[in-house]
């Protein structure tokens, strides 16, 4: 199974880390896709957790395995939060190597083919717009991301936990890109 680091906002931060629940009363998700693959969850009570979870093969592991355990850990979190209204996840349009394409294009594959029987919607964000919501800069580099979100209370353990949350932020804070 795949390793899955949680993290939840700063204590003193909770109050920030709580969003009105859904209209519908489900639960929405924010995904950052890749190797170590970013995840937030707005929960039905609009408490949102927060972590990363890792999907790298091993040494004598298959070119698939990768492919299984993410969708096995989308089993599991479905398990743990029934009732997800839609997940969004960051849509990439260019990446710097071949090997991070094809990865990313095996995972949103996926993600979409398991989204699809179970009713959930899924949404593509363009990185310009999560970047340009959390920061104001639409270039904005890792970093200004990860300062933004610790200034709303959360801790990232890294760029990828930093990223969902910003989906998800995005997410919740414009319906989805209809506000």
């Amino acid at each position: 199974m795949a390793e899955t680091i949680q993290t939840m906002a700063a204590d003193d931060a909770m109050a920030l880390s709580v969003h009105p629940p859904s209209p519908h009363g489900g639960a929405l998700m924010a995904l950052d896709l890749g190797t170590t693959t970013g995840w937030a969850l707005r929960g039905h009570d609009g408490l949102i957790t927060s972590g990363t979870v890792s999907l790298r093969p091993g040494r004598y592991d298959g070119g698939g395995i990768r492919y299984l355990r993410f969708r096995a850990w989308l089993d599991s979190i479905a398990d743990d939060t029934p009732g997800i209204e839609a997940i969004h996840f960051e849509e990439v349009r260019r990446h710097v190597a071949t090997d991070a394409a094809h990865v990313y294009g095996g995972l949103l594959a996926i993600l979409t083919a398991w989204c699809e029987p179970r009713g959930i919607a899924y949404q593509g964000v363009p990185v310009g717009t999560i970047k340009r919501f959390i920061t104001g800069r639409g270039n904005a580099d890792k970093a200004a991301v990860i300062t933004a979100i610790r200034a709303r209370g959360f801790s990232p353990a890294d760029d990828n936990e930093a990223d969902a949350l910003a989906i998800l932020l995005w997410a919740t804070q414009t319906g989805g890109g209809v506000r």
